[in-house]
């Protein structure tokens, strides 16, 4: 069923979910900008009908089915919960809100409405999580004793770097954490089975000041005035699983030469497995009688795998097709399916409370219960 769809947001992951939702069979019936005028220019350069004046246009248009929220973190729980109101299905951004109390409001309003309210942990949906995931709960790792791995980036190396992240009025409190970590402890518990249960976490600022004034994500210095900066650009963190397992990560925006690396390993009483973000198409699974690479192949391997594999083998996948498959199965929630690991709202909140977990552990250095 053909579905009208409504983008919330102009910046490089709005026009993702654009295109993501055009693949997936949307009318992209309008985008709404930061103002009025970008917005009616945004809508030109996609080829959209509509350039929204404000949000009220967008939740009175009967044309729009599913609100897409790409904005800035501080703005998601206003904008989300009006069109849950308004009984439009959506897909929000990470994180789902800049606090615990507002992604609790926004699980619980989602849960009222019934209504299909899904939040982008894409990394879900490349094919070779989801073979790992099948194998591990095929029991072909055994018990997990041990889960490590980072999340490495380098687009705030530069001290001119800047962005609304930076500033927690905008994006929040926690900025390497909320923004990727998030990411990686999703990903994790929902391969692994195991949820952590309590932590313990530093962070830490490497550039003291930056730009007032950012520039676009991932590129560009900002510019005016320097201004104090107030949100980590690295993480670490130590945990334990309800089950029992130890683990670790570590999360940086300062990690020269990482593009985008989400890298984990599960390491079981019978083997190992290894996924690596940058390298997509491939999985590492370890035994003391050998090794094995597999790789993407629709042919072979997982049902699941398989499902989300569009091209063939040794044709690359990546994160755009990851993004492709989220929406796609969020729009086939939306008429009536349940597809297998569809994140919704409730993993926004879980990961809020992550979020509030390793805040709280940094400024204590304790043990804190997630």
């Amino acid at each position: 069923m053909s579905r009208g769809a409504a983008v919330l947001g102009a910046g490089m992951i709005a026009a993702v979910h654009r295109r993501a939702a055009l693949l997936a069979g949307a009318e992209v019936v309008g985008v709404l900008a930061s103002t009025a005028q970008r917005s009616r220019e945004v809508a030109r350069d996609w080829g959209v009908p509509t350039g929204y004046p404000d949000v009220e246009a967008v939740l009175a248009d009967d044309r729009v089915d599913v609100v897409h929220v790409c904005t800035p973190n501080a703005t998601h729980a206003a904008f989300a919960e009006r069109a849950l109101a308004a009984g439009k299905h959506v897909i929000c951004e990470k994180p789902l809100g800049v606090s615990v109390a507002e992604a609790e409001r926004m699980a619980a309003a989602a849960d009222r409405s019934g209504l299909v309210a899904a939040v982008p942990f894409v990394y879900r949906y490349h094919p070779m999580v989801r073979e790992i995931r099948e194998r591990r709960i095929a029991g072909e790792l055994g018990e997990l004793a041990l889960v490590h791995g980072s999340y490495l980036q380098d687009w705030m190396l530069s001290p001119d770097a800047s962005g609304w992240r930076v500033d927690p009025e905008l994006g929040g409190r926690s900025r390497a954490f909320a923004d990727i970590g998030s990411h990686w402890c999703d990903l994790v518990e929902w391969v692994s089975g195991h949820r952590i249960e309590e932590l313990v976490a530093a962070t830490s600022i490497a550039v003291p000041d930056r730009p007032a004034t950012g520039g676009p994500a991932f590129s560009g210095a900002g510019s005016g005035e320097r201004v104090p900066v107030r949100t980590e650009d690295s993480a670490a963190l130590l945990f334990r699983t309800g089950g029992g397992v130890l683990g670790s990560t570590t999360v940086s925006q300062v990690a020269a030469g990482r593009k985008n690396r989400l890298w984990f390993e599960l390491d079981g009483a019978l083997g190992s497995a290894v996924f690596d973000q940058e390298d997509p198409e491939r999985a590492w699974f370890g035994g003391v009688a050998g090794n094995r690479v597999l790789v993407r192949d629709p042919e072979h391997g997982g049902a699941e795998q398989r499902r989300l594999s569009h091209l063939p083998a040794g044709h690359p996948q990546g994160y755009a097709q990851c993004f492709e498959n989220f929406v796609a199965d969020s729009y086939a929630a939306v008429d009536g399916e349940a597809p297998d690991g569809l994140p919704t709202f409730a993993d926004g909140l879980r990961s809020a409370r992550l979020v509030e977990a390793v805040l709280a552990a940094a400024r204590t250095g304790s043990w804190t219960p997630v």
